[in-house]
């Protein structure tokens, strides 16, 4: 039986009609598997990845373990803590560092450190170790500790400054005895699970990998010696681990619009508006509102962006070859003060900084080429201590710098800096549109022009 044109037609148009749907339902397929491929790979991204800082790509804090001597049952170690980062640095109330033991060691004594806790060491008979928790907590011991509890680099309450601020600060020590371990370089178990507080969230470790022994020099490095065994941590740092919310925010004036373009709106979150102090209250002149609580918990001044730290920078002046900054950065913090502040911003005049007058500065320069960001930070003994929220609570300084005839203007916002960082911390920024602008020149005065135009009027009129 023959088929007729129609017939032809219409099977031809159900074929092709199949083979679209085929197609598509491949392709759909196809695109699902690389949404699922790509899902995957974001679970199993490694979570310092997520801690990559532009301004400073090699920053991290290096924990080194290297034994020093074996024992009877284990080994003495120096642990040393090196702060690379170059502008965040960790403040009072210190560092915790935290590890679990791969086996059943124990720590039988600390030099230059202590344990939070000492655990359950009821097996012990006679000598009893220092702590016998699986899952150690370790912190920095205070100043003014008796000499023989006193290790190289210890004992400043946890505090380590930024590398980038100052370099010999910027290590923290301690010894420890381990025991019920191994006692060769083939039986030792490195721990595992290392976090880092410092002091709040933010910091992700690495495993422990085994490096090079450290080489160590005699004081008139005439003769040199190596650990038995070494490993590195890496820890590095994430602001969005540390909090879901900015902790802190910039404003902006100048000498050439009286507009004051402030922080955001509940630019740091208003989880604590109801229970921020009003600065003119019996409350915030009462005693012991400064005394920090344990679990560091803020007392924020009632403000519209209710953010610890606000930084405002201010346009002042404007020269015939410089033009004048003034930076102010204030603490709304009843219960905490900054202990070595840092302050990094980025514009592309910081390349011509000529003098800054009551802050200390160094630019930070990650990429050779490019030479648009700065650090500033406090002078020692004189403001590198930003105090609690009141009348103290406040740091300043001025900043001349000269101008690049072919880039600077007053333009369009140039003036005001592109990011800036407290702490480490990146601070939110005001939008764009609402930065001071400069006057049209046009109609900068409308009232002189229209003052000129009566006095010639008035002048033709008397002749």
């Amino acid at each position: 039986m023959g088929f007729d044109q129609s017939t032809k037609t219409s099977y031809k148009v159900l074929a092709n009609s199949i083979s679209y749907y085929q197609c598509r339902k491949c392709c759909w397929f196809l695109e699902m598997k690389s949404i699922f491929g790509l899902v995957v790979l974001f679970l199993v991204m490694p979570p310092n990845t997520a801690a990559y800082d532009p301004l400073d790509p090699t920053g991290n804090i290096t924990i080194k373990w290297d034994i020093v001597s074996w024992t009877a049952d284990g080994y003495v170690a120096a642990v040393t803590m090196s702060n690379f980062q170059m502008y965040r640095s960790i403040m009072s109330p210190g560092w915790i560092l935290g590890w679990q033991w791969a086996k059943k060691e124990v720590i039988w004594s600390m030099v230059g450190a202590q344990t939070t806790e000492q655990g359950d060491c009821s097996k012990f008979k006679g000598n009893v170790p220092h702590c016998c928790k699986k899952n150690p907590i370790v912190v920095d011991l205070l100043p003014g500790v008796p000499y023989n509890q006193q290790f190289s680099n210890c004992c400043k309450a946890g505090v380590v400054s930024a590398w980038g601020q100052d370099p010999t600060g910027s290590v923290s020590a301690f010894q420890v005895s381990v025991g019920l371990a191994g006692t060769s370089n083939k039986t030792v178990k490195l721990p595992t699970n290392f976090t880092l507080l410092g002091p709040g969230p933010g910091y992700t470790c690495g495993p422990a990998k085994v490096v090079p022994s450290t080489v160590y020099f005699t004081p008139d490095r005439r003769r040199k010696t190596q650990a038995l065994m070494t490993w590195n941590v890496t820890c590095t740092y994430s602001q969005f681990l540390a909090s879901r919310n900015p902790s802190c925010c910039v404003s902006f004036s100048s000498f050439y619009n009286e507009t004051i373009t402030p922080c955001p709106t509940c630019a740091c979150g208003c989880q604590n508006k109801n229970n921020c102090v009003k600065s003119d209250s019996k409350q915030a002149h009462r005693a012991g509102i400064n005394t920090p609580r344990k679990d560091n918990a803020p007392l924020l001044q009632c403000t519209h962006h209710m953010c610890p730290i606000r930084v405002h920078w201010h346009v002042k002046l404007n020269y015939k070859d410089y033009w004048r900054v003034k930076i102010a950065i204030t603490n709304f913090n009843y219960k905490m003060n900054y202990t070595q502040w840092t302050l990094v911003a980025q514009h592309p005049n910081l390349n011509a900084v000529t003098q800054v007058f009551s802050f200390a500065y160094k630019p930070l320069v990650p990429y050779e080429a490019i030479n648009d960001t700065g650090m500033f930070y406090g002078m020692k003994y004189y403001n590198d201590l930003l105090m609690e929220a009141g009348p103290q609570g406040n740091v300043q300084s001025e900043v001349l710098l000269r101008k690049n005839k072919d880039t600077f203007s007053f333009k369009h916002g140039w003036a005001f800096p592109r990011k800036v960082y407290f702490n480490g911390d990146e601070c939110l920024l005001p939008p764009p549109d609402t930065y001071p602008f400069l006057p049209n020149p046009a109609h900068a005065n409308p009232i002189s022009i229209l003052t000129m135009a009566l006095s010639v009027l008035l002048f033709m009129l008397t002749i």
